[in-house]
């Protein structure tokens, strides 16, 4: 459960970052850590809505929250036995990730919402839902070296998903960085078109899209697991969600709430391909937790 409570979070803190930045309450805590010089809490300021401080406040406080359930989710995998290396090691990226998105999130603030630092928030983001995905996962399987249960060839042309989802990640940022919603409002924007940029974009997405229907001719033929025919179902139905989102959000000139919603679907993408991609590995089942031999009776 908290495993997936850091999933849920994480992703969560990607849909209040956007909604802090679309509704420009980015500086609505201008000073980091402090939320006003001499003040950690909003306080009455004449050029700062309490509105965009309560928005910004907020999304710092759901950073604290996600940090307290990342650590209690990095104990209960240290306590757990037998002693697993691996699910260790993801936990401890979550409070690590937490940290340094705090820092991030502050050297946003100091360089005003820069279009840059944006993009790099969102990222980083987007790398801690990837891996909170691996360590649900982890927390339902065992250790071996992952063994696929599809062909090879599907194994690869997944490898080359997981690389487009990256990249049609790392073009959506640089479209928002061209657009209105890239950061503060009197920051310069990225210098390139954003004609161009949504162009991109789309064929990576329709390259997903095409990766997606020729890996589920090659399912037909092979023998999926319930698990996986659920994964590639699920990760099918988010990118026709987050493409009609896309194309809605772009003809009608990127609204502020469409905006919130692809980056909300964005998250479910990210999960989605993740889970994909998990489902076709098998590592066994989890380790049997440890038993204390029984002592042998002594007659006297």
């Amino acid at each position: 459960m908290l495993a997936v409570a850091v999933l849920v979070t994480q992703a969560l803190i990607s849909v209040t970052g956007v909604t802090v930045r679309v509704t420009g309450s980015g500086l609505g805590c201008p000073t980091w850590p402090q939320c006003f010089p001499g003040s950690m809490v909003p306080m009455p300021h004449a050029e700062v809505a309490a509105l965009h401080q309560a928005i910004e406040f907020g999304n710092r406080l759901l950073t604290g929250v996600i940090g307290f359930i990342a650590l209690a989710c990095f104990l209960a995998a240290w306590r757990c036995r037998p002693h697993r290396t691996r699910l260790v090691g993801l936990a401890l990226i979550m409070p690590l990730g937490v940290i340094a998105q705090a820092v991030i999130g502050g050297m946003t603030v100091l360089v005003d919402l820069a279009w840059w630092s944006v993009s790099v928030h969102f990222m980083a983001s987007a790398i801690l839902i990837w891996l909170a995905a691996l360590l649900v996962k982890a927390t339902t399987e065992g250790d071996r070296a992952p063994l696929g249960i599809v062909t090879r060839p599907m194994r690869r042309l997944l490898a080359v998903l997981v690389a487009v989802t990256a990249a049609v990640l790392v073009v959506g940022t640089l479209v928002t960085a061209a657009g209105p919603h890239a950061g503060d409002p009197a920051t310069p924007r990225l210098g390139l078109p954003v004609e161009g940029l949504v162009q991109v974009h789309g064929v990576l997405v329709m390259a997903y899209v095409l990766m997606l229907a020729v890996f589920g001719v090659w399912l037909r033929s092979a023998r999926p697991t319930k698990a996986l025919i659920k994964a590639y179902t699920a990760a099918c139905a988010m990118v026709l969600v987050q493409g009609a989102i896309g194309s809605v959000q772009y003809y009608l000139g990127v609204p502020e709430v469409l905006v919130v919603l692809h980056v909300a679907a964005a998250t479910c993408v990210i999960i989605t391909t993740a889970a994909l991609w998990l489902e076709s590995r098998n590592r066994g089942p989890l380790p049997h937790p440890e038993v204390a031999e029984p002592q042998e009776s002594v007659a006297v």
